[in-house]
């Protein structure tokens, strides 16, 4: 440890340790698996999306945190941003590459969830039921 920090910086090849608390892997990993961020990333899989799109597409969002969950997305390079200048402006959002290597993961983890939980009409089971 230099100087009270836990992080060094990574040479290239290294791997960031995300366990220490001021390492800029972790930040990321925040963000990606905020209560929003993981709904952006997997809504966006399917295809570019206006920021109107991608609110309704996003139950329960709010206009306020679509906005901060795209601004650190964007600045993690995990999204694109890309403005028309129209009256008013058009805003769309896509994943550049590393957004969909790192947001395929999650799709899966959604559809083996999705895949494995009784339907939805089904009687609700109890851990007591087991």
């Amino acid at each position: 440890m230099v100087g009270g920090l836990q992080f060094k910086g990574a040479e290239p090849g290294d791997r960031y340790d995300v366990f220490h608390t001021d390492c800029p892997a972790r930040d990321m990993v925040d963000h990606v698996t905020s209560r929003w961020g993981v709904w952006v990333l997997i809504s966006l899989r399917r295809n570019d999306l206006r920021f109107f799109e991608l609110r309704e597409s996003i139950h329960g969002i709010s206009e306020k945190m679509l906005a901060q969950t795209l601004r650190v997305l964007v600045q993690d390079a995990l999204v694109w941003r890309k403005v028309e200048p129209t009256t008013p402006p058009q805003v769309t959002y896509g994943l550049t590459e590393f957004g969909r290597e790192v947001s395929e993961p999650l799709t899966d983890l959604f559809d083996l969830i999705t895949r494995r939980l009784p339907p939805a009409d089904a009687p609700h089971r109890s851990r007591a039921d087991d």
